[in-house]
């Protein structure tokens, strides 16, 4: 196979259809669009419903920045994540802190707070101090004969 025989499989590519160009074509006069009418006449604005209340009127009106909304801009919080594999990594014993996370460049920056996330394995014991720690990794850290210490 060279390079001037690549084709495209057969029916990837297909002619655009051309409208109102002749009863020949299958698409003359009204040119698929019915007859008369309000979408005959291209009237229609997106979102018209035909009077009915429209959809996005309907809906409790959350957009922008508020705290009922989906948390983004000023109130959405953004937390430093580290898992469990991350922490196996330091030596055994060691008090893990926020701080220390920054020193060893284990995290880049800690926004809200330290969240633990419980992927991975460890099997050796270590004092960590964080914000937020999920079920998993508590038990984990506990297991592996860890404390486990909510700032």
């Amino acid at each position: 196979m060279r390079l001037h025989e690549l084709r495209p499989p057969s029916g990837a590519n297909r002619a655009k259809r051309r409208r109102g160009r002749g009863i020949g074509s299958g698409h003359g006069k009204t040119a698929g669009r019915g007859s008369k009418g309000q979408h005959a006449r291209n009237t229609v604005r997106p979102g018209f419903e035909g009077g009915q209340m429209p959809l996005f009127r309907r809906l409790r009106k959350q957009r922008g920045v508020s705290k009922n909304a989906m948390p983004s801009g000023m109130f959405r919080k953004e937390y430093a994540v580290v898992n469990i594999e991350q922490l196996a990594r330091l030596e055994a014993g060691a008090e893990v802190t926020p701080q220390l996370l920054l020193e060893r460049r284990v995290i880049r920056k800690l926004g809200e707070g330290l969240r633990v996330l419980g992927r991975g394995e460890i099997g050796i014991p270590l004092t960590v101090k964080a914000h937020h720690f999920s079920a998993s990794a508590r038990a984990k850290l506990e297991a592996a004969g860890g404390a486990v210490e909510v700032i």
